[in-house]
């Protein structure tokens, strides 16, 4: 069957089965290119389940790129809370500030000048021309390479092949409906190509698939993954004589970065006199592992650049995950007066 019958299939298929999703039209591009973009930068390593909610709030608060661009960055923080990897959300302020101040609040449809944007890549520089504007770009994350390697039966490892997966992925992207086409394949290894127990029978490209009916289809593609490291460390919960909690900002760089945070470490203890709760948390970043130690320390001087805050304000600050995972854990424990940590 040639690309542009497979092409074909894939698009019929799309008109019927596609996701409806809050950043989605079909037939063409997003009217809003600004939606395209909020979406695109939340999804970076992140589910559509978990994105929708999230998304939905977030424009709502931020409507336009303009918006977006005017706000304080401790605002766009607080309703990013939950979904990670917090340089996204730097990055997403700072590219909707270069688009507001220096593109009259459209994005350009050039590559090579979107590339330079902040925390746009070639994945979500292709997503934003091919979705935003209908142009022909060839869209390749995760769901795509494994509809094409299974596909072409390509069972070697994934990082030696990438010419070779873009080419094939090339070579069937529609250039005529490319909007269409880029949600039509993602949505193809999201819904029916899936990693596990793959929907052979309703997958319009079955009688093409060159690893249908075979037992290795859930090892395609070949991906190395690399062994999660293990860490430990310890958490301080800080009171001074009012029953406030000592907080700080995070100055260092990384994904935490401009976030409140209890004072933590994964090197040493901050604090030798600080109590043992017998409490413990453990958070997942990528290929790490940490479980910190909860430990308690009254102290009405303020050990470090930061504030005291009462266990009721706690709620008004940004916090990660892990902070929210301490304070789930030992905050009804050990206060009364704290919120839950939305």
């Amino acid at each position: 069957m040639s690309n542009s019958e497979l092409s074909k299939l894939l698009l019929d298929w799309y008109q019927d089965h596609g996701r409806d999703l809050p950043w989605r039209v079909k037939g063409g591009a997003h009217p809003d290119p600004y939606i395209v973009f909020v979406s695109e930068i939340m999804l970076q390593q992140t589910t559509v389940a978990t994105v929708i909610p999230y998304f939905q709030k977030f424009i709502r608060r931020f409507p336009t790129i303009f918006e977006l661009a005017a706000a304080n960055l401790d605002e766009i923080y607080q309703y990013w809370q939950g979904l990670g990897y917090y340089s996204r959300a730097r990055s997403l302020h700072a590219t909707a500030q270069i688009i507001a101040d220096k593109f009259a609040g459209e994005f350009p449809q050039n590559k090579e000048q979107i590339l330079k944007l902040k925390g746009i890549g070639p994945y979500t520089a292709a997503s934003l021309l091919a979705l935003g504007y209908n142009l022909p770009e060839t869209v390749i994350d995760g769901n795509v390479i494994r509809v094409i390697c299974r596909l072409y039966h390509l069972d070697q490892p994934t990082e030696k092949i990438m010419p070779q997966i873009k080419k094939l992925a090339k070579g069937l992207s529609s250039k005529e409906r490319p909007a269409d086409y880029a949600s039509a394949i993602m949505d193809l290894g999201a819904v029916i190509c899936t990693p596990k127990k793959p929907q052979c029978p309703v997958c319009p490209w079955h009688e093409s698939c060159l690893s249908q009916g075979k037992a290795e289809i859930e090892q395609i593609p070949c991906r190395h993954k690399p062994p999660k490291v293990e860490k430990n460390g310890f958490v301080y919960l800080i009171t001074d004589q009012n029953g406030s909690i000592f907080i700080r900002k995070r100055i260092e760089k990384g994904l935490l970065s401009g976030l409140w945070e209890f004072p933590w470490s994964s090197e040493k203890e901050l604090f030798p006199a600080a109590v043992d709760s017998g409490l413990k948390v453990s958070h997942i970043f990528t290929h790490i592992k940490l479980t910190l130690n909860i430990r308690c320390l009254q102290n009405n001087a303020l050990p470090d650049s930061g504030l005291f805050v009462a266990p009721e304000d706690l709620c008004s600050y940004p916090f990660s995950t892990l902070m929210k995972k301490v304070w789930k854990k030992a905050g009804s424990v050990l206060f009364t007066r704290g919120k839950t940590l939305q």
